[in-house]
């Protein structure tokens, strides 16, 4: 057999378990009651979150606190596009991750070259000012009271925001692990890894990190315009810290630079919330809290614990990055 029909083959053999996940999810809508379905919902926005920062923080290595923020952009852009306009929100969402793009652009440009501890101070920043602004803006982004949008797609419908949040997901994990399988993606962690010597081989550093936070900031926008119109009212909870820093334990209890991590810490997250909500607020905290924990004695995360597990056993582990 030769060299390609094997990566075909286990090309195939990588998919089928994906595969069996996309049929399982497909089927929610019959048999998940109402509740469940809408945490479902909210499951895959917050995978389209964590996914695509990970993208970011775990394949290129900057920690930015402002991918809150563009989900806000996303959402606001729409809703107020919807409102304002009456344009339609198929067309507002795209235009609402246009104008995440802009901004993830023109943010990136400015404080990409800092890096660091700037970086992240800097995106904090970013997203405390966008924060005040929707707060003050009450003629435009009615404040804390919340912007009423119309649902995205005819009637409201659990099963019809199901199956769009889905099909959205699926795409930006499907981009993600074609962006990580190309040269780019090489460069990514080429960059991450050694930004020096990524430089004396003529990879331009500054223009891959701009390009990994301006793809970063469009899926946010795309995930914050869906998520806002199935919830019909956009409020300054999506563009909070609160989110942002949720989003972030995610990623690091699932595991950060790893496909798989993320998502898997999304959905596990989003269960666990669903059971520790008489908390309230303080379950941030508490994520947050778990999340350094493993950040400090399992910096792999689920994935790490399942790889370290399956290694022990003497099954295929997967490779680093592409897990």
């Amino acid at each position: 057999m030769t060299t390609r029909h094997l990566k075909v083959s286990s090309g195939r053999q990588e998919l089928l378990p994906w595969l069996a996940v996309l049929a399982l999810f497909l089927t929610f809508p019959a048999w998940l009651g109402e509740y469940w379905l809408g945490s479902a919902i909210v499951g895959l926005f917050y995978v389209m979150m964590a996914a695509s920062w990970n993208l970011l923080a775990g394949f290129t290595g900057q920690v930015s606190f402002a991918h809150a923020a563009f989900a806000g952009v996303g959402a606001y852009t729409s809703g107020i596009l919807a409102v304002k306009l009456g344009l339609h929100p198929l067309l507002g969402v795209p235009v609402g991750m246009g104008i995440a793009a802009l901004l993830s652009l023109g943010l990136g440009a400015l404080c990409i070259r800092m890096g660091g501890i700037y970086l992240s101070l800097t995106t904090l920043a970013f997203s405390e000012i966008l924060r005040l602004v929707i707060n003050n803006e009450y003629q435009v982004t009615r404040g804390t009271m919340g912007l009423k949008v119309p649902f995205i797609l005819g009637d409201y419908s659990k099963a019809t925001a199901f199956y769009l949040m889905l099909a959205a997901a699926v795409a930006v994990l499907l981009i993600i692990r074609w962006l990580l399988k190309s040269d780019l993606g090489l460069m990514f962690r080429a960059v991450q890894n050694d930004e020096v010597a990524a430089d004396s081989l003529g990879v331009p550093v500054t223009r891959i990190r701009v390009t990994a936070f301006v793809i970063s900031g469009a899926m946010a926008g795309l995930a914050g315009g869906l998520y806002g119109h199935y919830l019909t009212l956009i409020t300054p909870h999506i563009p909070s810290l609160d989110l942002m820093f949720l989003v972030l334990a995610m990623a690091v209890i699932g595991g950060m630079g790893t496909f798989v991590g993320p998502v898997v810490g999304a959905l596990f997250l989003e269960v666990l919330a669903e059971y520790i909500r008489v908390w309230g607020e303080f379950h941030v905290l508490i994520f947050s809290l778990v999340a350094l924990g493993f950040a400090r004695f399992l910096p792999g995360g689920i994935v790490g614990l399942a790889t370290a597990w399956l290694a022990r056993r003497g099954a295929p582990a997967g490779k680093g990055g592409a897990a």
